[in-house]
């Protein structure tokens, strides 16, 4: 009998301000709750995520804050070694948005040309805040962005396929065999599901349009 080979690994740093989902969303996929561990030294938990994909298994070793963020900010310990990250806010929320390019500042700053996948969670909610038009900021950058509802489990292995393409080299790479996840919290009912449509065929149409000078001043309000 072949053995499989080993599952190539990677260290997943996920970072955003304190309450947005980050937690929640990374606790969703069950075999990485099981298996999480916590490094006292830094203050994290970290949570292997096990995908099964055309190119073997690949397991993304999530390093979740456990709530340092809420405290005096992450140590550089928490970003050294990271392979990719996750950034990720609540569109129901502007002031999470506004904070996105301090904590990729951070992550760039330890972490030079990892890829890198921003995320607008929390979709789910009927009281949108952060518009489709008003999320610019990964045009800038030259990040990945997808909306999701970690509570409905709405597009949770996007950002983890995206970035398995991206590390493997294989824009053709694919999940054969879904994570197992947590039953969803929440459903998200069919005006919901439009509306969610809605705001990513516009984000799609503007993916080429010129970018405002600067970003969108409704956030400031």
């Amino acid at each position: 009998m072949v053995e499989a080979p080993p599952a190539v690994e990677f260290k997943l740093v996920l970072i955003g301000d304190g309450g947005v989902g980050k937690t929640t969303f990374v606790k969703r996929h069950l075999t990485g709750e099981y298996e999480k561990r916590y490094i006292a030294t830094v203050g994290v938990e970290v949570h292997p995520l096990r995908f099964s994909t055309t190119r073997g298994n690949v397991v993304f070793n999530v390093w979740d804050t456990a709530g340092q963020e809420k405290l005096s900010g992450l140590r550089d310990g928490y970003y050294i070694g990271g392979q990719c990250g996750i950034i990720m806010f609540d569109v129901t929320s502007r002031i999470t948005y506004k904070n996105v390019p301090k904590w990729h500042r951070d992550l760039v700053r330890v972490c030079e040309n990892i890829p890198i996948v921003l995320v607008g969670n929390k979709v789910d909610v009927k009281d949108r805040k952060v518009k489709a038009k008003q999320i610019t900021y990964h045009r800038r950058h030259n990040l990945q962005y997808f909306d999701v509802s970690a509570k409905s489990n709405y597009q949770f292995e996007k950002p983890f396929l995206w970035l398995a393409r991206r590390l493997s080299g294989d824009a053709q790479l694919a999940i054969v065999e879904a994570p197992i996840l947590a039953p969803g919290e929440v459903e998200i009912d069919e005006a919901q599901m439009a509306d969610i449509r809605k705001e990513e065929q516009e984000m799609e149409m503007l993916k080429n349009a010129p970018l405002p000078d600067d970003e969108d001043p409704e956030l400031n309000n």
